[in-house]
């Protein structure tokens, strides 16, 4: 039963950053690897960044290394996305997931947050 709501999105700068927030209704966050993803204009969604359920381990796409980091407040049921360096191919819709159990992603989506970085 558990619902995910992105928020932080905007528009900002080449070179700025932003505070991405996965919100998550529920008492099993802390049981659940968490992601990020991002899906462009006309292209399909990828992958950014992954956490495990209590934050110990992360992977990044190699697009964001260096310069987006997750993580993520299980007692506020909460996924972040720290976004620095922006550049103007990291204008995408991002949407937050959860693995389920077996591993896989779960396959429903949220509306995402947009990001538009222009100058």
């Amino acid at each position: 039963q558990v619902q995910l709501v992105e928020s932080g999105g905007g528009l900002v700068q080449p070179g700025g950053s932003l505070r991405l927030s996965c919100a998550a209704s529920g008492r099993t966050f802390s049981s659940y690897d968490m992601g990020w993803f991002r899906q462009a204009p006309g292209k399909e969604r990828e992958f950014v960044a992954s956490i495990s359920g209590r934050g110990v381990t992360t992977e990044y796409a190699d697009s964001v290394k260096g310069r987006f980091t997750i993580s993520r407040d299980n007692a506020k049921n909460t996924m972040y996305l720290q976004m620095n360096g922006l550049k103007p191919e990291d204008t995408a819709v991002y949407l937050c997931n959860r693995r389920t159990f077996t591993g896989t992603w779960w396959p429903s989506w949220g509306q995402g947050t947009l990001v538009t970085v222009s100058s």
